[in-house]
Parts: C-alpha cells; structure tokens; sequence
C-alpha cells in the first residue's frame, strides 16, 4: 500500500527556472575563484615572463635555488652568473626566479664622463669608500676583501 503511493508521485517543481538556480552557486564560485585565484596567477606569470626577458649582463640576480648572483653573460636561454670571485655557473633563464638589483642602461655620454672622471687620478667614489666602511665594522671589511686592512687599523 505504501509503496504504490510513493510511485504515484511525480516530481513537483521541475520547471526550467529551477535548473538555472540549481547552477547558479557553480557559477558564482567559478567567478570568484577567476577572479581571486585565476587572474592574479596570469598576471604574476605574465609579470615574471616580461623580468626574465629584461635580465641582461650586470643585473644581480637570485636563482631558484637560492643563489645570488651578478649575471656576467646572457644570450638565448643561458645565463652565466658569478656567483663569487672567479666562480661562473649557467643557469637556464627560466630558473631565475627575481632580480634584486638591476644595472641601468648605458648612455654613451655617461661613459665618456666616466673615462674622463678616471683620467684625473682622483679616488672615485667606490675606491673611497672602502677603507671608511673597514674602519666601522668587520662584517663589511669582509664583504669588500679588506679585512687585512681593518685588522691592521684596529
């Protein structure tokens, strides 16, 4: 007796505005998480692509690996970066993964400045400033090869 009634009922509210608000909530989250998630990862690949592409000879650069670097060559897909005095390693372009410090472009009129800024036989300004930062700390006597001089000062 039971049985006979429940398969006499048909399935009320099947009407076509109910599938649309059956997707609804499916649609709204696909919005939210291509907004949210989906965008941002585009543009954050699109913004590495274009800093990949930027890398050139002088900038200072962090591997994937976690290696600092001065990048001494770039051609094609291969980077050749310093990683300290007289030790060069390739690295594939993809691996870099940021640039710390970029090396501003060239002028030709900067450079004829430079030249005639050496000629004088006046201390430049990074031949200066070395044996000052020995006199205040080690650590940067270190960092600049000079550790025998600030040893010798103190």
């Amino acid at each position: 007796m039971f049985i006979s009634q429940a398969y006499a009922q048909d399935a009320a509210g099947a009407g076509g505005g109910g599938l649309i608000l059956q997707f609804a909530p499916l649609i709204l989250i696909f919005v939210v998480f291509y907004f949210l998630l989906i965008r941002p990862q585009q543009k954050r690949m699109r913004d590495h692509r274009e800093m990949l592409s930027a890398v050139r000879r002088g900038d200072r650069v962090v591997t994937g690996g976690g290696i600092i670097g001065v990048v001494t060559k770039a051609g094609g897909d291969e980077l050749t970066i310093e990683i300290a005095q007289g030790v060069r390693v390739k690295v594939m372009r993809g691996t870099v993964s940021s640039v710390l410090q970029k090396t501003e472009p060239a002028d030709s009129r900067d450079e004829d400045d430079d030249e005639d800024a050496g000629d004088d036989g006046d201390a430049g300004p990074g031949e200066d400033e070395a044996p000052r930062e020995a006199e205040r700390s080690p650590t940067v006597a270190r960092r600049r090869g000079g550790l025998s001089k600030a040893l010798s000062k103190r």
